[in-house]
């Protein structure tokens, strides 16, 4: 007869087994915080609370609002706090962190000492993370914005871009300047905020859209090149000149989910990436290219020297003529 512990494997689910997600984020998250209300962020100095741990889709996850590159679950939570290397040094962490004993075969029951201090939140599963927006007529401001980059009414609309009048973030008012354009991008239920004349920190604050979330999927069909850029304003600049074109949220590698790439690579015979010309958007291309066989078209570099790194700025700085006529030396219009 063999004798000895059953050997149990290091995963997430495992873990979860013994620990919920709350006791993860309660072990690491520093300050005093509660789910679904904003506290400050763990990953940057944060003078206004825009960091949350919600449970918006009936598991607990996080987002950064002012740096939405930091957002995912309880695991990913960890790696990205302690820039782990990988999802198995992750999961080692926490395994030894709370004395589970999945990777050694040896708990030492450290964990029921840690979550006795502490109740569970109550109906966790009833409450999640919600962005209402009170809508409002575009104002000359507001329009004369936009038409900087040659988008009318016809388009706002069609791109479901609102004039935001008032945010609500889970039933309380969230403040902003209002003598300022403010608009609400809409994504089937969420919402991005975009506040162009705010701090890089804020203005994208507050955002509950997947990461994974595309625009212009419909432009993409049967395409000979999907011209995929980093954000809906270039997307929108780029779509006066080329159709198939569409955009992700942002330079993360995270954009890319193998069912965005599966579509991006079975709706067209060429994939060009289009992120900024500065140091992050390039790197950032090289990374996505190498790893799906993409191609990548940039604004020229000669035009950092101005301050301008993409199309929308290409746009109000000059006019479309100078894109088509680039893109057409590309030989991506013909």
């Amino acid at each position: 007869m063999i004798k000895g512990k059953k050997k149990v494997a290091l995963t997430q689910e495992n873990i979860l087994k013994i620990i919920s997600e709350y006791d993860i984020f309660k072990m690491y998250m520093p300050g005093n915080w509660q789910v679904n209300q904003l506290t400050h962020s763990p990953f940057r100095e944060d003078k206004d609370p825009s960091f949350l741990i919600s449970n918006r889709y009936g598991s607990l996850g996080y987002i950064d609002y002012g740096r939405t590159e930091y957002r995912g679950d309880c695991v990913h939570f960890v790696r990205q706090l302690f820039s782990l290397p990988s999802l198995d040094a992750t999961l080692k962490k926490i395994d030894q962190d709370f004395g589970l004993g999945l990777s050694s075969g040896n708990p030492t029951g450290k964990y029921q000492q840690i979550i006795k201090d502490y109740k569970q939140p109550e109906s966790i599963g009833k409450r999640y993370a919600k962005i209402q927006v009170q809508p409002k007529k575009f104002t000359k401001m507001d329009l004369d914005y936009w038409n900087l980059f040659y988008q009318d009414v016809s388009d706002l609309k069609r791109e479901n871009i609102y004039s935001v009048a008032k945010i609500f973030l889970n039933k309380k008012r969230f403040s902003f300047d209002e003598t300022q354009p403010c608009f609400g991008y809409f994504y089937e239920g969420d919402w991005k905020i975009y506040r162009p004349f705010e701090s890089k920190k804020r203005k994208w604050l507050p955002n509950n859209v997947p990461i994974t979330a595309m625009d212009g999927k419909d432009c993409i069909k049967d395409a000979d090149i999907a011209f995929i850029n980093k954000s809906k304003k270039d997307y929108m600049v780029i779509r006066k000149l080329l159709l198939t074109t569409c955009a992700v949220q942002n330079e993360g590698i995270a954009c890319f989910s193998p069912e965005n790439v599966k579509f991006l690579r079975d709706n067209s015979k060429r994939q060009i990436l289009s992120f900024d010309s500065d140091a992050v958007g390039v790197k950032s291309s090289l990374q996505i290219t190498d790893m799906f066989g993409f191609d990548y078209c940039n604004v020229p570099k000669k035009y950092l020297a101005e301050g301008i790194n993409d199309w929308a700025g290409l746009a109000q700085k000059y006019d479309l003529n100078i894109i088509e006529k680039y893109l057409i030396d590309k030989q991506i219009l013909i």
